[in-house]
């Protein structure tokens, strides 16, 4: 079986993570993944690369900006001469694309849906592309029940829609060595206990909040935030207002967070929307317990009390009592560290994700025989 992956990236998000696993593993089964993605002024970059590195094919399409009209028609070049028998999608505008490219008439169509970002109103109206797109997919694959209760309001039929929830490796993080050494380049003081928060630095990542409620903790701890976004200078003015200069250190984009795991003592996931979470899942396997809020799938991944402990959105004293009574309480650390890697084994692996995976796949490149 031959897929054709179209996703735009240029570092590795959490849905590349995803998918680039995803077609290593697939291979046993048989599953060629050929990655289609989009460059503008640089050939290449860290995804591009790092998919070549693992012995994947990239067919990179170059445009010269988001409204770029030859590109649909590239695509439909592309789709022709590769000629797969499944097209798979990531995100807004790879689901435009390919329905205004005519995809669907080459090869069965199916769309991964991961969520909505909402840092502005632009963003919030190319979000309705999809409402356009979407219900001309074969099948919807999506991570949580609250986005397939989206899905549906915006006009695709449930009968379309799968939940497969994101992997993770369960032995993430145990490579993962000098802590020492991080600790001495992000100047974070030896006797400070860390909080970790690893994310895009967007509105609804709500680090805001985060920053209010570290705010209030009365023991001595020092914040990471491990990601990069349209948020961050106002959350630096937000820092220098509350007094937090020298307590909070915004690490930017990384490669992988996997080394600031070994570096934490509690994973924070402030969020107001969030789908299947790989910041979640990363922090579970890596052994550091989480404070998360009680938003979209996380509920349905952890349960409050037992694997993680789990608080309103934008509730900053909540947030705040939450994460001193993780810093206190050894015996709760513990406990949600040993259910989170018991979850992690038992129901995120990667192996099963990708066997649910090629199993749909099979059944939908199955049914495009039978129509014929």
């Amino acid at each position: 079986m031959k897929l054709l992956a179209i996703l735009e990236a240029y570092t590795i998000t959490g849905p590349a993570k995803n998918l680039l696993e995803f077609a290593a593993l697939a291979r046993a089964d048989g599953v060629e993944t050929v990655l289609c993605t989009f460059t503008r002024a640089e050939p290449s970059n860290l995804f591009i690369e790092t998919a070549r590195a693992a012995g994947l094919t990239v067919e990179p399409i170059a445009e010269s900006g988001p409204a770029d009209r030859t590109v649909p028609a590239k695509l439909r070049e592309l789709a022709w001469r590769l000629q797969p028998d499944l097209i798979q999608t990531h995100a807004v505008k790879s689901h435009f694309l390919a329905r205004r490219a005519g995809l669907p008439r080459i090869a069965p169509w199916i769309a991964f849906h991961h969520g909505y970002t909402r840092p502005a109103l632009r963003t919030f109206l190319y979000n309705q592309f999809d409402r356009w797109s979407l219900p001309a997919a074969r099948k919807v694959l999506t991570v949580s029940r609250s986005f397939r209760d989206e899905l549906i309001a915006r006009g695709v039929p449930a009968g379309r829609i799968e939940i497969v929830p994101n992997a993770i490796r369960p032995d993430y993080g145990a490579a993962a060595a000098g802590a020492r050494r991080l600790r001495r380049d992000l100047n974070v003081p030896e006797d400070r206990r860390v909080i970790l928060s690893v994310g895009r630095l967007s509105r609804e990542k709500d680090h805001a909040t985060l920053l209010a409620a570290f705010a209030a903790l009365r023991e001595p701890a020092h914040l990471v935030l491990a990601g990069d976004g349209p948020e961050r200078p106002r959350l630096e003015q937000l820092i220098a207002r509350l007094g937090l200069t020298g307590r909070v250190t915004l690490a930017g984009q990384q490669p992988s967070a996997e080394p600031y795991y070994s570096l934490a003592d509690i994973a924070a996931i402030p969020s107001r929307t969030e789908g299947s979470s790989n910041a979640l899942l990363e922090a579970m396997a890596a052994g550091v317990p989480v404070v998360a809020t009680a938003v979209g799938g996380t509920p349905e991944t952890v349960a409050h009390e037992e694997s993680a402990l789990l608080v309103p959105p934008r509730d900053s004293a909540a947030l705040s009592a939450a994460i001193a009574r993780l810093l206190y309480d050894a015996a709760l650390r513990e406990r949600l560290i040993r259910q989170s890697r018991v979850l992690i084994r038992e129901r995120h692996s990667p192996q099963a994700r990708a066997a649910r995976l090629v199993s749909i796949y099979r059944e939908v490149a199955c049914s495009k025989v039978a129509a014929l």
